[in-house]
């Protein structure tokens, strides 16, 4: 997705450890045209998939109304007063933040008969996503596949997901941060 790799390489400021920043754009100040956009590519690329709930930890609520406006489910990181009843709970260890979270959603929202797609921000080393593809296993839903927006590609998470089977789409692989320039797959 080309608008996507030039605002990274307008935006993205690479961090010491292999970290891409895109909080001007992505996950702190948001943009929305560009989760538009971002959202209109999700729905083609799992076009008849069936896809009826979407399964996130961020990004995925604009790109809900190109997916008939079907629910987003926010996976929790935290147990609130506002949760109740029976939960789906996994374990996603953060690769920028150094911690693990135990992240979980409300068995009310997400079953059999569900045909869930996740979208998230990043794939990296693909803790988070292996801990949503977990809940929707044990909901006994069925996983119609992963949109990422930023995959490192130089990182195992990508090849792991994908031999896994799993219909894997990445709307921006980063190939390389050297020195601070980020390189692109084609």
């Amino acid at each position: 997705m080309e608008i996507l790799k030039q605002r990274i390489l307008k935006d993205g400021v690479v961090k010491e450890g292999n970290v891409l920043k895109v909080d001007k754009f992505l996950n702190h100040q948001m943009d929305v045209k560009l989760f538009n956009d971002i959202g209109e590519e999700f729905a083609k690329r799992f076009a008849g998939t069936g896809v009826n709930k979407i399964l996130t930890i961020g990004i995925a609520c604009i790109a809900a109304q190109h997916f008939n406006n079907c629910p987003v489910i926010f996976a929790k990181k935290t147990l609130s007063k506002n949760l109740d009843g029976e939960m789906f709970v996994t374990q996603v260890k953060s690769y920028t933040k150094g911690v693990t979270y135990d992240v979980m959603v409300s068995e009310k929202y997400l079953g059999k008969g569900d045909k869930v797609l996740i979208i998230d921000d990043f794939l990296a080393n693909g803790c988070a996503l292996m801990g949503l593809i977990d809940i929707v296993k044990q909901s006994g839903a069925e996983l119609a596949g992963a949109g990422i927006v930023i995959e490192k590609g130089f990182q195992v998470g990508g090849k792991t997901i994908r031999d896994m089977g799993v219909k894997l789409e990445s709307l921006a692989i980063v190939d390389s941060m050297d020195n601070g320039t980020i390189t692109f797959r084609d």
